[in-house]
């Protein structure tokens, strides 16, 4: 249970956290049948130029602000927990919470991933040998698969630690207005230029030990934001704000015309479109930069005002899905590898639209399925 200093609870947290999750498993099912994005295995063949238009607004929505969001939470408890146990204790519980669920990821999921369910169908000559060469080359390092997350998440932990320490600074008991409409615009624009600078250099496609950093920007952004609402106390009072409300309003209405226009107007460019629009000194780059990071802020908020307000009670079912969430990120890869392969024989008849709603429902189900098992197991509980 998510609870502040006080220790009032805040279901609605938990809630927002688990419904991250849910958008992470069916974006990877989209990304599955739209072959927009990169994953462990695609259809066979791309869908029509509508479909993947279809694929494109919802994936692009989703990617503009779901994994921002997550940081933003993790950082607003990441400065709570650090008060309540101390820097040891902090670490401690972020390795064992972060650290050996990645490390989990790397050297069982992403074996098992390789040698049983052979995505690549890549021949492997045997266990003791792919491990040697898993391990010498230092090729796990980049295997953590979605657990990017966790292991980003984790470092960001270290040095926060490191600064907290280093400033030696005393927790805040005095609550403070959240930002203003201004500040959170102010703020968008900031990550809209992060952002295109970062691409300058990573442009989207490119990633280093797994890290797709042309995403960073955002990330890191978020995570140091949501340090600050817990220091100074107000992110019920940013979620509760009329701004908030507008923000995503504006967004749902204006995020999808705007994405439209940019592909429209940039439609002259053809096949180099994605080589131009992904990072560069490049107009299309700056349109892209500034619509996913301003959409993305606006989404955002919005979900902060509708979760505080419709979803802050507790219920058995609620509770259930929240406690195995994370365990339902660890395994959700394997399943949804697992469930491709099984749904092959559907693909040249069935729209992939259909497949891929088909393939997240049954994804989650399995998965949830799986970490419920896991939180049972003695070795696994700790880490789900």
């Amino acid at each position: 249970m998510t609870t502040i200093a006080g220790n009032r609870r805040l279901p609605w947290i938990d809630h927002l956290r688990t419904f991250i999750i849910f958008l992470v498993v069916i974006q990877h099912a989209c990304v599955t049948y739209s072959h927009v994005g990169s994953w462990y295995i695609l259809s066979k063949s791309e869908p029509s130029f509508a479909i993947k238009m279809v694929f494109v607004l919802w994936q692009g929505h989703a990617q503009s602000f779901f994994m921002g969001l997550l940081f933003f939470v993790s950082g607003y408890f990441a400065e709570l927990s650090f008060n309540r146990k101390g820097a040891n204790a902090f670490l401690r519980e972020r390795w064992a919470r972060l650290g050996l669920p990645t490390l989990f990821f790397m050297l069982v999921i992403t074996p098992f991933i390789v040698i049983v369910l052979k995505p690549w169908y890549e021949p492997v000559d045997s266990i003791v040998t792919f491990y040697r060469d898993y391990l010498s080359s230092g090729r796990f390092i980049g295997s953590t698969g979605p657990m990017w997350f966790a292991f980003a998440l984790l470092i960001f932990c270290v040095l926060f630690v490191v600064w907290r320490v280093a400033v030696r600074t005393a927790p805040m008991n005095v609550s403070s207005s959240p930002p203003s409409a201004i500040k959170l615009i102010l703020f968008g624009l900031a990550l809209v230029i992060a952002t295109f600078v970062a691409r300058l250099w990573f442009p989207l496609g490119s990633s280093v030990i797994n890290f797709q950093l042309g995403y960073f920007p955002q990330y890191i952004m978020a995570f140091v934001v949501g340090l600050f609402a817990a220091r100074h106390q107000w992110l019920q009072g940013l979620a509760a704000s009329p701004a908030a409300k507008r923000a995503g309003q504006i967004a749902i209405v204006v995020g999808p015309l705007a994405l439209l226009a940019i592909l429209f107007l940039n439609r002259p460019l053809g096949a180099k479109l994605f080589e131009v629009i992904s990072g560069g000194w490049h107009w299309p780059a700056f349109e892209l930069a500034a619509w996913e990071q301003l959409s993305g802020l606006g989404i955002a908020l919005g979900l902060l005002a509708w979760f505080s307000s419709r979803f802050n009670d507790e219920n058995r079912a609620l509770r259930w899905l929240s406690d195995r969430a994370f365990g339902v990120y660890l395994f959700h890869t394997p399943v949804l590898i697992a469930f491709t392969l099984w749904l092959r024989p559907l693909e040249a008849s069935v729209n992939p639209l259909i497949l891929a709603a088909l393939l997240s429902i049954v994804g989650l189900i399995i998965s949830f399925g799986i970490a419920d098992v896991a939180r049972r197991v003695p070795v696994l509980r700790a880490m789900v």
